[in-house]
């Protein structure tokens, strides 16, 4: 088992856990706070941290993201911070259409995977941060203003936090079309590289859509939650999935993914978006630079 060999054995245990742990807690963070399953971190972490060959980093990312969505997922549904139809429309299409990305992935090699990886999540990356740089900085400080005001006048938690929350569109049957048109895409994409397809369903859903960020998140991690599971089901019969550093880093992801869903209400929406966009743009970088260096 690659992880076994890379971080229990040479590591050793109690070093493996700890780095799992740590980098857990981080994807957790950023998954609950920008509503991603924390493929896009977790692909390069497992390919470049743990020396996963690339079908294995994908299909252990894939399993991964199952807890960690579900952990963000259930403190977004009681902030309100989420529209649970869409996510489930999404959630159901993408379901569908995940096991052929997890076939095409099978039959593709090694480099084509890491390379439609890093396309994918750099193009996500240049379309967030080009819409969050449009954003007016003045507005943003206003809204950081008011939230520390009202996290200043709170000692506990009170509907202050609520305030900042937008109200959830109508939901329409054209939009639930659209919800569904975006998972079928998002599905395919998810299971070929072992991302959640947050990072892909984020964008869509505040262009296409329409709603914003601080509702986007947690609707995201309803749909991300749902279309990974066939797609682990079928890496695993495969025997692509390395069980042990998922669960060791799901350990660290759970925790975190409520951390970030509970701050989602001060968080102003100009910096969700360029902080998303960064996070994609890091891990893009990382998987091309791992990918071209033994071409050098």
């Amino acid at each position: 088992m690659d992880f076994g060999l890379t971080m229990f054995v040479t590591g050793g245990l109690a070093t493996g856990l700890l780095c799992s742990l740590a980098v857990g807690l981080v994807v957790g963070f950023f998954s609950g706070l920008l509503g991603i399953g924390g493929g896009a971190l977790l692909v390069p972490v497992f390919k470049l941290g743990f020396a996963m060959e690339a079908i294995v980093s994908t299909a252990t990312s894939l399993f991964t993201i199952i807890p960690t969505s579900i952990s963000g997922f259930v403190t977004h549904l009681r902030r309100g911070t989420c529209i649970p139809k869409v996510g489930i429309a999404a959630g159901l299409a993408g379901a569908a259409t995940s096991s052929l990305g997890v076939w095409l992935a099978s039959h593709s090699p090694d480099w084509m995977i890491m390379m439609v990886a890093a396309v994918v999540i750099g193009y996500s990356a240049y379309t967030m941060l080009r819409k969050g740089f449009r954003m007016p900085k003045v507005a943003n400080r206003k809204e950081a203003r008011e939230s520390a005001n009202r996290k200043e006048a709170a000692s506990k938690e009170t509907s202050a936090s609520v305030d900042q929350i937008p109200p959830a569109p109508q939901v329409t049957g054209k939009m639930l079309a659209q919800a569904v048109a975006i998972g079928l895409i998002t599905g395919v994409v998810s299971g070929y590289v072992g991302v959640g397809g947050g990072f892909i369903m984020v964008p869509l859903f505040m262009s296409v859509l329409g709603t914003p960020m601080k509702l986007t998140s947690g609707t995201s991690l309803i749909a991300v939650m749902i279309l990974a599971i066939p797609g682990v089901v079928y890496q695993g019969l495969l025997g692509n999935v390395d069980w042990l550093a998922g669960v060791a880093v799901a350990a660290g992801s759970i925790p975190g993914a409520l951390l970030g869903a509970r701050l989602i209400p001060y968080a102003p929406e100009r910096t969700l978006r360029i902080l998303f966009g960064c996070f994609l743009l890091i891990a893009a970088a990382l998987l091309l630079v791992n990918q071209l260096a033994p071409m050098a």
